[in-house]
């Protein structure tokens, strides 16, 4: 079964199978999440068998919200989905609009609302290897670094928060 996920055709908001989204290049709703503990970012290496980005490093999660699905509860559905954690509560930072080329042949043109949520650093986390290979705490410095050294190992939409919007996603209590 297709999913169908909220995207603008003729500038309205219609449900449309999500990988037809992603070959026309529709804007579409979606959302991102940045979990923090101790000072770092929870980051998540993709799986292998995702059809875009495989094996490539992105945020805590990401997603689309399902077709009448508040972003705020597809968030929450995806933390468990993707790395079966519960119990964070997730605060919207902000929403931001970005085109990016994902190759060979995609294109993601989003309109991401951002959530960012604390644990602590034992908090339970169990990665479903359906959706992530891998997961990792970063700083946000040693995020530029490496994204910097190596943007290629990062997800598109990765690289475009940190560089453009970081100062919205993230507040100095985040990491203190």
């Amino acid at each position: 079964m297709s999913t169908m996920i909220p995207a603008y055709v003729d500038g309205v908001l219609t449900p449309v199978e999500k990988l037809s989204v992603h070959e026309r290049g529709l804007k579409h709703l979606a959302i991102s999440v940045f979990v923090i503990a101790d000072g770092k970012i929870l980051m998540q290496r993709r799986a292998l068998s995702k059809y875009h980005t495989p094996g490539l490093w992105a945020n805590t999660c990401c997603t689309h919200p399902h077709w009448a699905e508040d972003t705020a509860t597809a968030a929450i559905r995806r933390l468990d989905d993707e790395l079966g954690i519960t119990g964070i509560t997730l605060e919207q930072r902000d929403t931001v609009e970005y085109r990016a080329e994902v190759p060979p042949n995609l294109i993601e043109h989003e309109v991401a609302d951002i959530f960012v949520g604390k644990c602590d650093p034992n908090h339970k986390i169990t990665p479903n290897p359906d959706e992530a290979m891998d997961i990792r705490w970063m700083s946000v410095p040693e995020l530029q670094s490496e994204i910097n050294q190596s943007p290629e190992v990062f997800t598109p939409w990765l690289k475009i928060y940190i560089a453009k919007h970081a100062a919205n996603i993230f507040h100095q209590s985040d990491f203190t």
